[in-house]
């Protein structure tokens, strides 16, 4: 009898130690399951939020429009310690594309950002009526005021991040866009015009 309680012991020990070593082969799969899902970069996983991405999006919103053109603001975060440059921008509802205003002949003129918009290292960047802005080029339907608009941003490295922006009503900037500014021509100089009134 002796002798087969070292064994039936040795055979607790085996099935205890087979029965570990199948738990960490599972947790080893689950691990390396949600890195390959979430394998945006390396800049991805330096986050303490899993969903922060390549840049943290402070304060998204759109302006609501009932047709053609409007825009999506916000301020975008780069904590890391390389530059950042955003180089497109699309949402299911409308082409989009990266603006910027400049003064032109005296007026300000809303126009494509040559380049990309480039967020420093440790820094950030607003995109704000009047300023840098990711335009909507033409509307598909309506934008209303609590809406969620998901917009998917592109980067130089071919990275992408989705964020979602709420629509609310803006009456501050006055914007005025020409007919016609909804699809880019090549050769074509079509650049709104923009009447810069304070806010109220």
């Amino acid at each position: 009898m002796r002798t087969t309680s070292p064994n039936a012991s040795r055979r607790r020990s085996a099935a205890i130690l087979a029965a570990a070593i199948l738990t960490v082969g599972v947790a080893g799969c689950g691990s390396s399951d949600s890195p390959s899902t979430a394998q945006a970069g390396p800049s991805a996983s330096t986050s303490a939020n899993p969903d922060a991405g390549v840049l943290g999006i402070r304060d998204p919103w759109v302006k609501a429009a009932d047709k053609g053109m409007t825009a999506a603001f916000g301020t975008l975060v780069n904590d890391g310690d390389a530059d950042v440059t955003v180089t497109s921008a699309t949402t299911p509802l409308s082409p989009m594309e990266l603006h910027e205003m400049a003064m032109k002949d005296g007026k300000m003129v809303m126009r494509q950002k040559q380049g990309g918009i480039v967020i420093k290292a440790k820094s950030s960047h607003a995109l704000e009526p009047g300023g840098d802005h990711l335009m909507l080029m033409n509307l598909t339907k309506p934008v209303q005021a609590g809406d969620e608009l998901t917009v998917t941003l592109t980067f130089a490295d071919g990275k992408t991040q989705q964020f979602r922006a709420l629509a609310k009503p803006f009456t501050g900037a006055q914007e005025s866009y020409a007919p016609g500014h909804g699809e880019p021509m090549p050769g074509t100089s079509a650049t709104p015009e923009m009447s810069m009134s304070p806010a109220s």
